[in-house]
């Protein structure tokens, strides 16, 4: 059993309440830990002391803000073995996910610093003589992150990259299920050199964190990665004190199977993809819309390589795709399977609990879905697989776009005018052509329509954390 406390400048502290969360681990159900909630006064604490942080920490060069986060991607993957393995534990995704994970959170520490030491200022000459103009970029402020429990420290680290590189300070919020990964990630950062008072953990009652923070004088901007209905109230509630937000929130990704590939080929590459981490990813393959002629032969080669997806434990080697994160994560993939089914679905594999004990669901692959199912038509978060035939690619592209959600959206075919002409119809901030792309830190992602507002990653990493000045000198 592991306390998880708040930490505040450097430390560690329970909240003021003496209140405790239990922390799961989702294979087995049982108890691994606890984690403290925050008070008001542990959030103005907190927020106090990241305002200090934010004096010491900007005073800091770019230069050397970049050195330290370079640093601190060091620490991570030196320790990507027992960090992985926490991951794991609170999590449930396989370890070798769960490291994968560490390495791709060190990787955005690195460029975050990398792209601090590019922190450029424009110089313009006036328009009249002797009048020079310069373009400055200064951190934003205080920033509250709020992060989610999938991907419970690379979606961490890319806040902590941008807002860090940027020079500010930041408090960051995580999901009280997973909150080992965050604690990690924080404490690299120490032991490479980010000032105390410049990055802060908090946890508790997340409406109650939440609408508590977000008014605060303190905080100067706000990041959040989640569902559409949570960032709505973070964004209503950021509007009324005119806050600036980042929002990368839900995603239903459509795929499209097109009739000159290879199906069977393309079963066997998309399996893995769809159910990695248990499809419990805001980018994942959610709708697969094949081509008439492929159909069939897509289908029979897809059902049987998700049947073949060994299910346990992440902690077990042999383990190809662990529990679901939570019980209510169960719950709701079976109220997704069940509706489908009572509206004619047909359930080709998996549909259904595995064993007594754990998260487990088994990969699950739905035919003859009718439109109104809610799988089309709300975000499944999990091992769940509808396909879909088409052989009008109008009207295929208009179900594709016609739901809220604008995250990512995949599409395989060889002939380059398809791949040119449904790329651009596809209402979605990523796309993949023949590929099923990971969020690395050189490319930004965000969301078109309701799935949010504002990138993470690029070349732009640290513009959500700046604002600009604008000198004119004479």
């Amino acid at each position: 059993m592991q306390d998880y406390k708040l930490l505040i400048d450097g430390e560690e502290r329970v909240g003021g309440a003496g209140h405790w969360q239990d922390v799961l681990n989702p294979a087995t159900g049982e108890a691994i830990g606890r984690v403290t909630h925050a008070t008001t006064d542990d959030l103005d604490d907190a927020m106090n002391t990241a305002l200090r942080g934010l004096t010491e920490w900007r005073s800091v060069t770019p230069w050397q803000r970049g050195a330290i986060l370079k640093k601190s991607a060091d620490i991570l993957r030196s320790r990507k073995e027992d960090l992985g393995l926490a991951m794991t534990h609170e999590q449930g995704k396989p370890l070798r996910e769960a490291i994968a994970e560490v390495d791709r959170s060190a990787d955005f520490m690195e460029w975050g610093g990398e792209q601090a030491r590019r922190i450029t200022a424009d110089g313009l000459i006036g328009r009249d003589i002797g009048n020079r103009i310069v373009i400055e970029r200064h951190p934003i402020g205080v920033v509250a992150a709020f992060t989610p429990w999938n991907f419970p420290m690379a979606l961490a680290a890319k806040k902590f990259a941008g807002a860090l590189g940027a020079g500010c300070s930041i408090i960051c919020k995580p999901a009280e299920e997973t909150p080992a990964s965050v604690l990690g990630l924080v404490q690299a950062l120490l032991e490479a050199g980010v000032t105390p008072a410049t990055v802060g953990v908090v946890f508790g009652v997340p409406s109650e964190v939440s609408s508590y923070m977000i008014p605060s004088p303190q905080i100067s901007k706000i990041t959040f990665t989640g569902s559409i209905p949570v960032g709505k109230l973070l964004a209503a509630e950021a509007g009324k004190v005119m806050k600036p937000v980042t929002m990368e929130l839900g995603g239903h990704a459509p795929v499209i199977v097109c009739k000159d590939t290879d199906p069977e080929a393309l079963a066997d590459y998309l399996v893995p993809k769809k159910f990695f981490n248990a499809g419990q990813i805001c980018i994942c393959p959610t709708r697969f819309f094949v081509e008439d002629e492929v159909h069939d032969r897509f289908l029979d080669r897809f059902v049987a390589r998700a049947k073949e997806i060994r299910v346990g434990d992440g902690a077990l080697a042999e383990t190809q795709m662990g529990p679901l994160a939570s019980e209510k994560r169960l719950q709701a993939i079976s109220g997704l399977v069940e509706d489908a089914r009572a509206r004619g679905a047909d359930i080709l594999t998996g549909g259904h609990r595995v064993g007594n004990s754990g998260n487990f669901y088994a990969p699950t692959v739905l035919a003859n879905v009718p439109n109104d199912a809610k799988i089309l038509n709300e975000e499944p978060f999990g091992p769940l697989a509808p396909v879909i035939r088409f052989d009008d690619e109008d009207e295929m592209l208009r179900q594709a776009n016609g739901l809220e959600y604008g995250l990512s959206g995949y599409l395989f075919t060889n002939d380059a005018s398809r791949q040119r002409r449904l790329s651009d119809a596809l209402q979605v901030g990523t796309v993949g052509i023949n590929d099923i792309p990971t969020h690395i830190p050189e490319v930004p992602l965000g969301g078109w329509k309701e799935s949010g507002y504002g990138t993470e990653g690029g070349q732009s990493i640290l513009e959500p954390y700046q604002k600009t000045k604008f000198v004119s000198q004479r």
